[in-house]
């Protein structure tokens, strides 16, 4: 166990390293030069040259590379171009929305899909079953941000029950959550109906275990059976996937926020690749994908 742990580590670090090397090279794979794109037509040389050096665009490739890992590694992701804060500062006040967006999400899928799976498996080829199937595999195919779009018309703009953009006051927590319910609904609407199937099928492949139809020759209650020994053994499977779920809802809450302007990452980027500021691009992209990693590992 210890060896297949360490392997993993190993792995992960080296993906991570891979990937500070590909945002690295970043600036220098986009077409033209990233100073005047940022600054514009209009930007006069000295200005240029200033950036390109607080960039670090003056210096070698292997230079940038090197320079930009040390500094991730050591903590810091430079400064912004246009205000000059600190781009950790901008992080550390747009990832706990983007956090907790995605947890909440989450959270809504397992207690949504997990038991609709459950009842699924133990009904087979009822009405419930067959109606569950149906749901799951539109719930699968429909993209967050069209469910975003469609949640958002529906309550905030007919029906003028939910309120549409925003987080709400940050030390009210009933506004929080208010505006929190229609971001997180969108964003976990597709992994309902996945772990609905997922815990369906897996359930039904333990129900036809020996230890599970000894259980139920012995006289043991047929829902303990199902929702103590059944279900424990079919979340085998489900949890592992989770941890893939929240690197994809960590991906799928970029559209969310963009669409119901939540000050969270996704925000953060999109404003960033507007404006063509790249070093919080790079920042950007990069705590995403540690987060990816991190929860599949």
């Amino acid at each position: 166990m210890l060896v297949y742990f360490v392997k993993r580590l190993l792995m992960t670090v080296l993906v991570l390293l891979v990937v500070m090397v590909l945002l690295a090279l970043l600036i220098n794979i986009v077409p033209g030069d990233a100073a005047k794109t940022l600054l514009g037509n209009r930007a006069t040389p000295e200005l240029i040259a200033r950036v390109r050096a607080s960039m670090d665009l003056d210096k070698p490739v292997a230079t940038q590379v090197i320079r930009f890992v040390w500094n991730v590694l050591h903590g810091s992701f430079g400064n912004d171009v246009f205000s000059g804060q600190p781009i950790s500062r901008q992080i550390g006040s747009s990832l706990p929305h983007t956090l907790i967006l995605a947890w909440v999400s989450l959270g809504l899928a397992v207690l949504l899909g997990v038991p609709l799976g459950v009842y699924s498996a133990t009904h087979p080829n009822s009405w419930v079953d067959r109606l569950t199937a149906i749901v799951s595999i539109s719930f699968i195919t429909l993209p967050s941000y069209v469910a975003g779009l469609f949640l958002l018309l529906l309550f905030a703009v007919q029906l003028r029950v939910m309120p549409a953009m925003g987080v709400g006051g940050t030390s009210d927590v009933g506004d929080y959550i208010q505006h929190l319910i229609l971001p997180a609904i969108s964003l976990a609407v597709s992994w309902v109906g996945y772990l609905a199937r997922l815990v369906r099928a897996s359930v039904l492949e333990i129900l036809n275990e020996t230890y599970i139809r000894a259980a139920m020759a012995a006289g043991i209650r047929k829902r303990l059976v199902q929702y103590k020994y059944a279900l424990k053994g079919a979340l085998i499977p489900t949890v592992a996937v989770l941890g893939i779920g929240i690197g994809n809802l960590m991906g799928g809450a970029v559209f969310v926020e963009i669409i119901f302007s939540r000050p969270g990452m996704g925000s953060l980027i999109y404003n960033a690749i507007s404006t063509r500021n790249y070093p919080v691009v790079r920042a950007g992209v990069l705590v995403v994908a540690v987060l990816f990693v991190a929860a599949n590992l």
